[in-house]
């Protein structure tokens, strides 16, 4: 479980999340939607840990985030994270970009985890050596490779068409059904039609 309560954050003097509280249940795939400037970005960042915010409490399984001794080791344990962008590393294989974020234990399940997302026999080609849509389906493996509880992606799709980002909405559908957690910021509303929950954002509120 997720839950948020009273979050604000501030860029300088600028507010770009005014009040926010909610909740996410374990399991849900919640849609963070608005349009650019909404502040479902910094939403999706503060709830990931990656910011902490201005004001207000976040709590992971009723654990407040500042409690956690160790929140590197606990993002890698627990958390999945897919960008708009890949972010893989070029003079790394597919193979060895995954094996560079899993745990020692997990790495037995790469070439498993590539199978499932249809892209095994590319595990020794290198990013600029594939397609976005394959690298894209690469920064998923590397998100699902340690089994996180939860996994985050902002504007996960923005740089694919149409046959690529069904591909990705599909797998992020399956991870969900499997247990994890997916919380999507985006502002294509296709993705409407796969979750569980939808937050609609404007002006840094909650609508």
């Amino acid at each position: 479980m997720i839950k948020a309560k009273h979050i604000s954050h501030f860029y300088g003097k600028e507010q770009v999340l005014d009040n926010i509280s909610l909740q996410i249940n374990s399991g849900d795939f919640v849609f963070l939607s608005g349009e650019s400037g909404s502040g479902k970005s910094t939403l999706l960042s503060i709830l990931s840990t990656l910011l902490h915010p201005s004001k207000g409490e976040l709590f992971l399984d009723t654990t407040p985030v500042q409690d956690i001794d160790n929140i590197d080791k606990f993002r890698q344990k627990k958390i999945g994270f897919v960008f708009q962008f890949h972010y893989l590393i070029n003079y790394l294989s597919v193979y060895e970009n995954i094996a560079l974020a899993a745990l020692d234990e997990k790495k037995k399940n790469i070439n498993k985890t590539l199978k499932d997302l249809g892209i095994l026999e590319l595990s020794k080609r290198y990013p600029n050596e594939i397609s976005g849509g394959q690298r894209q389906r690469v920064a998923l493996a590397r998100a699902l490779i340690n089994e996180p509880s939860i996994i985050f992606a902002d504007e996960p799709t923005g740089s694919l068409d149409s046959k690529n980002t069904l591909v990705v909405y599909e797998l992020l559908e399956k991870a969900c059904k499997n247990g994890t957690t997916v919380i999507v910021a985006s502002h294509d509303m296709n993705i409407e039609k796969y979750a569980i929950q939808t937050i609609r954002m404007k002006d840094g509120k909650i609508l």
